[in-house]
């Protein structure tokens, strides 16, 4: 879920499109965060629980003025402290892309799920994370993990409404599947593997800069009127009608003798 506010802007802020903004982004120490934070690399506040490749993602962005803070997005105390620090370093704080989360154990039954874990999926990633296309469809995620990508929604849009008033824009981000090392992990393939999901877009393979991407329109001022969306960033996977695609649609490239 991404929080911004747009500010007035003059032609020499355009410069580049995060000119001048402060960003603070968690789980910035890998995956789609990290690509993230080092496509706003200008004025950004790295929080991870990943001391160590934190601290690396920091010295990479070399003469930037980033931060690294440790942050567990689970404690609220945690939370605050980092949003303290980043506006203290910076005196304001523009943006904040919260993409932390956890995958849990695939559960093909929703008679497998013990309660706690899946109280434990749903409040993590509902609170911290992104969407995803299984908000929309089912893509074989588990029960937990559907159901939280299902709130990030609902709420991007009930706190789009709230904060509006105040200029704050609220959006959110559905990418497929992506070759992270969570998403590598809970699916257990590998990047050829993950890359082969894809294969009714010919000649692209999906990256995580690609989200970042998406991220940085959502963040710049070139959305200053996209407020309470939901950005799919899934290679037009779920408009495929799978039904379709056995006898042999030409958009996917499958065919069925």
């Amino acid at each position: 879920m991404l929080f911004h506010v747009v500010m007035p802007s003059d032609k020499s802020s355009q410069l580049t499109r995060l000119e001048g903004k402060v960003e603070l982004i968690t789980s910035a120490a890998s995956g789609i965060s990290e690509s993230t934070a080092r496509l706003f690399s200008i004025q950004v506040f790295i929080a991870d629980i990943q001391d160590d490749s934190g601290e690396e993602v920091f010295k990479d962005l070399g003469q930037s003025p980033a931060s690294f803070v440790h942050c567990d997005v689970t404690k609220e105390s945690d939370v605050e402290a980092t949003v303290n620090k980043a506006v203290a370093r910076y005196g304001k704080l523009d943006m904040m892309y919260n993409n932390a989360g956890i995958s849990g154990i695939q559960k093909k039954s929703i008679l497998d799920n013990e309660k706690i874990e899946f109280k434990k999926i749903v409040s993590v990633n509902m609170l911290n994370m992104t969407a995803n296309v299984c908000s929309t469809i089912e893509t074989g995620a588990s029960d937990a993990y559907a159901s939280s990508k299902h709130g990030v929604v609902g709420l991007t849009r009930n706190i789009a409404m709230e904060l509006g008033e105040y200029g704050i824009h609220v959006n959110c981000e559905s990418p497929h599947l992506v070759a992270t090392p969570l998403s590598k992990d809970f699916f257990k393939l590998n990047n050829e593997d993950c890359h082969s999901v894809y294969s009714h877009l010919k000649c692209v393979l999906p990256k995580s800069e690609d989200v970042a991407e998406a991220a940085l329109f959502l963040a710049s001022d070139e959305s200053k009127y996209v407020s309470g969306h939901n950005l799919f960033v899934d290679g037009s996977f779920t408009s495929m009608n799978s039904v379709f695609s056995i006898f042999g649609n030409p958009h996917t490239g499958v065919s069925k003798t």
